[in-house]
């Protein structure tokens, strides 16, 4: 057995054979679906009826193929609400018939104890991976602590802010979990933890080679700063574990969640579906970015301060940047794209930000674009007092009011914006926007030169493959919390047109996100004139 599949059980199963698997792949489909069809022919010429799926296969194939045209090259038009493909596919997480029960405590490797970073998200992908570890060196996880030190001097604990018991239940069959190291054990110990740091993006060889030994000598094992300390590309047994810690056992604690479906709610009272923007425009984030927005010397100095913090930091050319696609669209701008692609002026949208950089000036632009713009402080003021103090609960309010949306749009790659994505990726494929920063920068500032129907026509253009529809992405690669490929699956396509009343045989598969799972859960400058408002067309 492979190191690497040291998390299953053993296997006789031996890889195909080369040369014949090299043999099947150069049979192409449309030569098998050729003599699908010979053979459906021959059939209904003796017998005067098809008596076989065999035409629905060949249309199965052929609808593949046709998914694979959603990579930005088809010029259909695209529902700017939701994907008319996202149907045949659902999220997948269950386990394959070789991932053994979790190793009881007794009986483990010892007690693998975890300190993430960063914020929110960022320490989400390091639970997430975390459980993986575990799972890989058979160890007991011990309940992840918190970053308390980082930019957003949040002193919340997990269970402050995840459903501590849930999770732990939840991952019982995969992981053993417990609260804290049982003081038998720590009393028994010569030395204290043994604390390392792992290379970032390490595969499971490098736990088994060089985490595993010290765990067995020392019993109890801290891993700090635990933040993408574990390869994205994994066994496929390990992703779905992946899955089922992030979209599952994740869940936020009680008045999180009660206090997010609320404002889902009035969102939902005043329009029956509405935009959640993570805007991602506040100082830091700026700053961070070492793009320039307009705002002169005055922004100049203001942001260079802000970057200081970073001493790593290198010296960047804002112009340079931005031609890269690396600097986040400004309040306006998403506006304008939001425009472009067709929502109308009367479209409600959640901003879920931080502190604007330049506030309500900022903010002015895209208010013009879309007067119906709601935050959480408006929609709950009184509530979010509880949270004031604490930015990961108040995070953890947005995240759930834009997974509830009906499209979601990210105005840069940070952490949310990749969770998030992925997470709609494996609930249904629910709308999810990413500028194409690199294309609509040069696009933004040619604007004053091309009519507004013109613009509109170049930023749909720009937009697609980055409207969040199945095929954008090819399975394996990007970000595994980003692309969750392994954990979404196809159904069978049903010919619904089918005239002889013959219907393919459907898959069963259960609903991952019923019950209470689910709770998270052309011209001069004078002619570039946006339209008037519409009437909403629900």
């Amino acid at each position: 057995m492979g190191v690497v599949k040291s998390w299953l059980l053993p296997t006789n199963h031996t890889h195909p054979n080369t040369k014949n698997a090299i043999c099947s792949r150069s049979i192409p489909w449309s030569v098998i679906c050729g003599f699908m069809l010979f053979g459906l022919g021959l059939i209904s010429l003796l017998t005067g009826h098809v008596v076989s799926h065999l035409e629905w296969y060949s249309q199965r194939f052929v609808h593949r193929s046709f998914f694979s045209t959603l990579d930005g090259n088809d010029h259909a038009p695209i529902d700017i609400w939701e994907s008319q493909y996202s149907k045949y596919y659902y999220g997948c997480k269950e386990r394959g018939r070789h991932f053994y029960p979790a190793i009881r405590e007794r009986m483990s490797n010892g007690y693998l104890l975890i300190a993430a970073s960063g914020g929110l998200n960022q320490q989400r992908t390091g639970i997430t991976d975390a459980v993986v570890v575990a799972r890989i060196l058979n160890a007991t996880l011990v309940v992840p602590e918190l970053d308390h030190n980082s930019f957003w001097k949040d002193d919340s604990d997990f269970a402050n802010i995840f459903d501590v018991n849930w999770f732990i239940n939840y991952l019982a069959k995969d992981v053993t979990i417990v609260k804290r190291v049982p003081d038998k054990v720590m009393r028994s110990m010569d030395k204290p933890p043994y604390t390392m740091r792992v290379p970032r993006k390490s595969d499971p060889e490098y736990y088994l080679d060089q985490v595993l030994p010290i765990l067995l000598r020392r019993r109890v094992l801290q891993l700090t700063k635990f933040d993408y300390r574990l390869a994205n590309d994994l066994d496929d047994e390990l992703q779905k574990l992946r899955c089922r810690v992030n979209y599952h056992a994740l869940r936020f604690t009680k008045p999180i969640r009660q206090l997010g479906q609320r404002i889902v709610m009035r969102m939902r009272k005043m329009a029956n579906r509405y935009i959640a923007v993570h805007l991602r425009f506040e100082p830091d984030m700026l700053a961070f970015s070492g793009c320039y927005f307009g705002g002169g010397e005055k922004e100049r100095q203001e942001l260079g301060e802000i970057r200081k913090r970073w001493t790593t930091l290198p010296d960047l050319s804002p112009d340079g940047e931005r031609k890269r696609g690396k600097c986040p669209l400004t309040p306006h701008e998403v506006g304008l794209m939001l425009r472009a692609l067709g929502y109308t002026n009367d479209t409600y949208l959640y901003v879920a930000s931080g502190e604007i950089y330049g506030g309500d000036e900022t903010m002015q632009p895209l208010r013009d674009l879309f007067p119906n713009i709601y935050t959480k402080e408006m929609l709950a003021e009184e509530e979010l007092k509880p949270f004031l103090s604490f930015s990961s609960r108040l995070a953890a309010v947005d995240y759930i009011v834009c997974d509830e949306s009906n499209v979601f749009v990210a105005n840069n790659n940070g952490n949310m914006a990749r969770i998030l994505a992925g997470q709609r990726r494996y609930m249904g494929h629910k709308r999810t926007i990413r500028p194409n920063a690199k294309k609509l920068s040069a696009l933004f500032m040619a604007r004053h030169e091309m009519d507004w129907d013109t613009f509109s026509r170049k930023v749909k253009a720009c937009q697609r493959g980055f409207m969040g529809e199945p095929g954008e992405m090819k399975a394996g690669r990007g970000e595994f919390h980003e692309y969750p490929s392994t954990c979404v699956c196809e159904k069978p396509f049903i010919d619904e047109l089918s005239e002889d009343g013959i219907r393919p045989p459907k898959l069963a598969f259960r609903n991952l996100t019923i019950g209470t799972d689910a709770e998270i859960n052309r011209g001069n400058e004078e002619s570039f004139e946006l339209p008037k408002p519409n009437e909403r067309t629900y």
